[in-house]
């Protein structure tokens, strides 16, 4: 890979050794316009579950396009949000920042006045920078991409809001126009599978899998094909960009990373720090660069990738942020990057006020509830029946005669004030075992260090500012 050092600069641009900075100056992007930079595309889902592919282990959602890009990439299978929530993951990747470093710590909050962003760099770097799709960050001028006109659309025949979908022509459109010459930062973000979930055509409700943290009823087989289903839908928008990339001649030269923003919108998953919420699929794909089909443990955070990306394009990351590179683990020199990963959850509008923070290693999760007293409620339980109050329903109503049932209901929308769950032998964090006095130093260790960083990161608070008297429509 060219880079494009200090040194380099100083010779190519006759300065002498004076110190300036790399990044910024109009000369300064022209000098660098020789170097052969690699076009990077970013395609996010939203609330995609980790699981819920072929290439993590799904035997039953059908993601052709996934498949075949996990043969030519490198697959994460530590791979980890930094909330379980839209607005504040996204931040945090567009800045390199944690939740509250950045300031979008509760849902739809703002970053804070004056913070560099994903687009500011990668301009500095001479890149043009577009997002297509799903926004869901604010102020929008402190993200300046180029927003690209009608990769928005209305599903046919259907309400606002929640029944966007990625209109992939405009991005299409978009590769046919752009001067290669000039590398693109491209920033694809899907609609689905984000509720509201379509109809489903294809999927058979009695062959699908019901995780162990879900209640079994004839509603939950039926709501789960429906996600299965936008899934899948996501999976053609996946596709059609990839195919569009190769059309256009962007293929050879071409950094491509798939990612969710977090997990999906299901009990214990998205709005909660279990891997259900905050442990997303990543793959990235670099012909020459990475080799195909491999597969690496390396613990990384989305707010690893803004660094990661910079790197591969020649540039020198900040050294301010949170996020750090992880392109020696792309390119095969290193198989670890992180030991452990933090993550926060806040709160969504009214509802989610159950704030949380986690520690987690490659082994144990320690889970941190700031309001252990508060009864946790979601859109799930509280929202409406696209939301999931469907087969919540259904859930209250078998733990009326089912204990099993009636465990699940409990141990969702009670949370003791600590929790810490053994990884290896409870994958789906069903057994508490912060209270067992043989995890006692574990638990003061995960803790103390989880203390730490919440000092480091500025935050010690339970919940974010309180929020205005008028009721607000809840968003997601």
């Amino acid at each position: 890979m060219a880079t494009f050092s200090r040194r380099d600069f100083i010779k190519t641009a006759g300065l002498g050794a004076a110190g300036i900075g790399l990044y910024g100056l109009p000369a300064i992007r022209a000098t660098m316009s020789g170097i052969n930079r690699p076009h990077i595309v970013l395609f996010m889902s939203d609330d995609h579950g980790v699981l819920d592919s072929s290439p993590y282990g799904s035997k039953v959602v059908r993601t052709p396009n996934l498949d075949r890009l996990a043969r030519e990439s490198m697959r994460f299978t530590l791979a980890f949000a930094a909330s379980p929530t839209c607005a504040p993951s996204r931040s945090a990747l567009y800045t390199g920042r944690m939740p509250f470093r950045n300031g979008a710590h509760r849902n739809h909050s703002s970053v804070r006045e004056g913070l560099k962003t994903l687009p500011h760099y990668f301009k500095e770097l001479g890149y043009r920078v577009v997002l297509a799709g799903k926004v869901h960050v604010k102020p929008r001028e402190a993200f300046p991409f180029e927003y690209l006109p009608g990769a928005n659309r209305r599903e046919p025949g259907k309400g606002r809001g929640l029944y966007m979908d990625l209109h992939t022509p405009a991005v299409d459109t978009l590769l046919a126009a752009h001067d290669k010459k000039r590398p693109l930062c491209l920033i694809v973000c899907s609609h689905s599978p984000h509720v509201y979930w379509p109809p489903n055509k294809e999927y058979d409700a009695s062959a699908i899998d019901i995780p162990p943290t879900h209640v079994d009823t004839p509603v939950t087989r039926r709501v789960r094909t429906e996600y299965y289903t936008d899934v899948t839908l996501m999976d053609k928008r996946l596709g059609e960009v990839m195919a569009s990339l190769e059309k256009h001649g962007y293929a050879g030269n071409l950094l491509f990373a798939y990612t969710s923003d977090q997990g999906a919108q299901w009990p214990f998953a998205k709005w909660n720090l279990y891997d259900g919420g905050i442990q997303v699929p990543l793959l990235v794909r670099w012909p020459g660069k990475i080799r195909p089909g491999s597969k690496t443990d390396a613990m990384v955070s989305l707010v690893d990738l803004l660094p990661t990306f910079m790197e591969a394009a020649g540039g020198r990351p900040p050294q301010d942020i949170d996020g750090r590179s992880f392109l020696p683990v792309l390119l095969g020199k290193k198989d670890k990057h992180r030991d452990v990963i933090f993550a926060t959850h806040t709160r969504d509008g009214r509802m989610n006020d159950s704030p949380m923070r986690c520690i987690r290693t490659s082994t144990h999760k320690y889970v941190l509830n700031l309001k252990p007293d508060n009864t946790y409620t979601t859109h799930i339980t509280n929202g409406n029946d696209q939301d999931g109050r469907d087969y919540w329903e259904s859930w209250l109503e078998q733990a009326k005669t089912d204990e099993h049932a009636a465990q699940i209901v409990r141990r969702y929308q009670h949370r003791p004030a600590e929790e810490l769950y053994d990884l290896r032998a409870d994958p789906y964090e069903t057994v508490n075992i912060a209270d067992d006095p043989a995890n006692k130093e574990l638990v003061t260790r995960l803790r103390d260090r989880l203390a730490a960083w919440r000092k480091q990161q500025g935050e010690a608070e339970a919940g974010p500012e309180p929020l205005p008297e008028t009721p607000r429509r809840e968003r997601r």
